[in-house]
C-alpha cells in the first residue's frame, strides 16, 4: 500500500479483480468501478497536457464561414456572395434604401443632439453619396473604408458592454441583436430609436445613448479623410452608419429572390445562441467533457466571464486549480493554466511572470505582448516531486511576438534548478508560409531547435498540419478579405495554419501520441470549416500524452549546450 500514487493504482486494480472473480453480481460491479477509478488516477510515467485558444467572442455571427447542419446557411450565404459580386439590376441607388425620408428624420435627431456640422454632412451625402449604386458605389468603395466612416461607429456602437454585464446591439444584421423586424419601415424605427433615445448604463459606470459613443475620426490617424471631410466626420460617419445596416437588411430581404426573407433572423439567433451567449457554456461542456482527465491544460483567450465560470463550475474547479495570467482588465483575452489537483500541488504554485517579463523588456525592441497574453508558474509534481515551470502564451495576429516570448522562456529556464521540468502551450499564430510580416512554422521551428527545444509535432513540423480552418464571408464589413464558397479548401485563402503548439526541452519527454479535435470529442475532420454549431473556437485543441524521460548525465548535457553554442556562433 506504500510507493504512492502508482502503487495506489496496481494495488486497486488488484483488489477489483479479486471482488471480480468473488461473485457475479454486487461484487463484481464494485470491481468495475474500483478499476475505473484507477484507470482516471495520473501516471507519474506520463504527462497529459492540451492547449486551446478558445477564441474570443465575436459580436457577429455571420462574419465567418462556418459548418451547419441546415443547407439553408450555405445557399443564404452563397447568394449573398452572388448578389455582391454580380447584382446587376438590383444594385440600386442608396437613396431608394436610406430614403430622403430618413436622412431628413436623421438629420433631426443629429441636430436635436446637437452635434457640428450636421448641415454640411447631409449636404455632403446628398451630393456625393446618395446617387451611388448600394454595391459598386457604396459597399466595395475602398476609400469609404480608408476613411473609416463606417467601420468607426460599428465598433463603438455595434455591441456595448453594460454595468449589468449584458450587452445593448445596434439593430444590424452583423451582430446578436435580439429583436426581428419584418419590413425597412421596422428596421428604421429600430434603429434610431436605439441610437438616440435609448439611455444606457455602460460598463464604464457613465450614461449614454449609442449616438453619444460616435465620435469624430481624426485625420492624422486616417489620411485619406479630407479637412472638410474630418470636421463632419461625426455625423457624416452616422450617415454612412445607418445606409451600411440598411443596405445589408434590404440584401438580406432580397438575395435569392426574397428566399431568405423570413428565415435569416431566426438563423442568425440560432448561430448567436451557439456561438456567443451560449459558448462559455459550450467551451466548458469540452473541457469537462473530453479533457478532465489532463493533468495541465493551457488556454489562451480566456474572457473574464469564463473566467468566472471556470472558478464555479463543479466538476473543472474540483479537478483542477486555477491559475490567470496578470492583466490589466482592459483586454478580455487572458492565458490561463488548469492544473490537476491529483497531479499538481496546486499550494507549490508559484508565479514566475515577474522574472519572465524582466527578461522579456532586456531583449530590447518593440515586442507586442499585451497584459494577460503570457501565465509562467512554476509548481511541484504532488507524485514525482519533481518542479515544472508550466507557460500559457497567445500570440499577436502575425506571431511576430512568438520567437521572442519563446527565447525569453528559455532564457527563464536556463535559471530554474537542474531537473527542472518545462511545457509550454501556446497559440503561436504561425504560418504555412511566413513573410516579413507574419511568422513562418518552419522558420518557428528553427528558432525552436537553435535554443534546444522541440514540439508535440517534433523538430519539424509538417506546414500542411493545420489547427485553423477558417474564412471571411460576404456578410462583414471587409469584403477585401471575404473568400467565396467554392475557395474554401484552396491554397492561400482564409486562415488555414498550423498555429498551436506545446513546447518542451528535447531529452524531456517522449511524444506517446497528439490529437487534434475540432468537434469537442478529441477527433478532428479534416478540410471543414469552424467553428461550427457544436465547436465555439477558430482554433483546435491540441493534446498530448507526454512520456517522462530519465534525464540526461551531466556530460551529456555540457556537449549539447557545447554544440548549440557553436551552431549560434555560426
Amino acid at each position: 500500500r506504500q510507493g504512492g500514487a502508482e502503487s495506489t493504482c496496481v494495488y486497486m486494480l488488484f483488489l477489483a479483480c479479486v471482488l471480480a472473480a468473488a461473485a457475479p453480481t454486487e461484487a463484481a460491479a464494485a470491481g468495475r468501478g474500483l478499476a475505473r477509478r484507477a484507470a482516471t488516477l495520473p501516471d507519474p510515467a506520463y504527462l497529459r497536457v492540451a492547449t486551446w485558444n478558445v477564441a474570443a467572442i465575436n459580436n457577429n455571427p455571420f462574419e465567418y464561414w462556418i459548418t451547419h447542419d441546415d443547407p439553408k446557411y450555405n445557399q443564404m450565404m452563397q447568394d449573398v456572395q452572388a448578389f455582391l459580386d454580380e447584382p446587376g439590376a438590383a444594385d440600386v441607388a442608396v437613396s431608394t434604401v436610406l430614403t430622403e425620408a430618413m436622412l431628413g428624420e436623421l438629420q433631426a435627431k443629429m441636430t436635436e443632439a446637437g452635434w457640428d456640422h450636421v448641415d454640411e454632412a447631409v449636404a455632403e451625402w446628398r451630393s456625393q453619396y446618395a446617387g451611388r449604386q448600394i454595391i459598386a458605389g457604396f459597399m466595395k468603395d475602398k476609400d469609404l473604408g480608408k476613411k473609416r466612416l463606417m467601420s468607426m461607429p460599428d465598433r463603438t456602437t455595434n455591441t456595448i458592454n453594460l454595468a449589468s454585464g449584458q450587452t445593448a446591439t445596434r439593430p444590424t444584421a452583423i451582430n446578436c441583436y435580439g429583436a426581428e423586424f419584418a419590413s425597412m419601415e421596422q428596421w428604421w424605427a429600430q434603429w434610431k430609436g436605439f441610437m438616440f433615445d435609448t439611455k444606457l448604463s455602460l460598463a464604464s459606470g457613465k450614461e449614454a445613448t449609442p449616438s453619444q459613443l460616435v465620435g469624430k475620426i481624426s485625420r492624422a490617424k486616417y489620411p485619406a479623410l479630407t479637412e472638410a471631410e474630418e470636421a463632419m466626420s461625426r455625423p457624416l460617419s452616422a450617415i454612412c452608419q445607418a445606409a451600411f445596416d440598411g443596405i445589408l437588411v434590404h440584401m438580406l430581404n432580397t438575395v435569392g429572390g426574397g428566399a431568405h426573407k423570413d428565415t435569416w433572423q431566426p438563423m442568425r439567433r440560432q448561430m448567436c445562441v451557439a456561438l456567443n451567449s451560449r459558448k462559455t457554456h459550450r467551451t466548458l461542456a469540452i473541457l469537462s467533457r473530453s479533457y478532465a482527465d489532463s493533468d495541465a491544460i493551457f488556454l489562451q483567450e480566456v474572457s473574464g466571464a469564463m473566467v468566472a465560470q471556470l472558478r464555479e463550475h463543479p466538476k473543472l474547479s474540483r479537478n483542477f486549480s486555477l491559475h490567470v495570467a496578470p492583466n490589466d482588465g482592459k483586454r478580455d483575452q487572458i492565458s490561463v493554466l488548469l492544473l490537476s489537483r491529483s497531479r499538481f500541488d496546486h499550494a507549490s504554485a508559484t508565479s514566475l511572470n515577474p522574472a519572465f517579463d524582466a527578461l522579456l523588456a532586456g531583449l530590447g525592441g518593440d515586442v507586442p505582448v499585451a497584459p494577460g497574453d503570457v501565465l509562467v508558474l512554476s509548481a511541484t509534481d504532488a507524485l514525482t516531486k519533481q518542479t515544472y515551470v508550466l507557460a500559457s502564451f497567445h500570440g499577436d495576429t502575425d506571431g511576430l511576438a512568438t520567437v521572442p516570448v519563446v527565447k525569453t522562456m528559455a532564457q527563464l529556464l536556463a535559471k530554474q534548478p537542474t531537473g527542472t521540468r518545462h511545457v509550454f502551450g501556446m497559440d503561436a499564430n504561425t504560418y504555412a508560409v511566413g513573410s516579413a510580416k507574419q511568422q513562418g512554422v518552419s522558420e518557428f521551428a528553427a528558432e525552436y531547435r537553435q535554443l534546444g527545444l522541440t514540439s508535440c509535432w517534433g523538430d519539424a513540423p509538417d506546414p500542411t498540419n493545420i489547427t485553423t480552418f477558417n474564412a471571411r464571408t460576404y456578410l462583414q464589413p471587409q469584403l477585401n478579405k471575404a473568400v467565396a464558397y467554392k475557395d474554401l479548401a484552396s491554397p492561400g485563402t482564409g486562415d488555414k495554419n498550423p498555429k498551436d503548439f506545446l513546447l518542451f526541452p528535447k531529452g524531456s519527454f517522449g511524444v506517446e501520441s497528439t490529437t487534434k479535435d475540432n468537434t469537442g470529442q478529441k477527433a478532428y475532420v479534416e478540410r471543414q470549416p469552424f467553428p461550427t454549431l457544436t465547436f465555439p473556437s477558430d482554433h483546435g485543441v491540441l493534446s498530448s500524452v507526454l512520456k517522462l524521460l530519465p534525464p540526461p548525465s551531466p556530460l551529456a548535457s555540457e556537449l549539447r549546450t557545447a554544440r548549440r553554442s557553436l551552431r549560434a556562433a555560426e
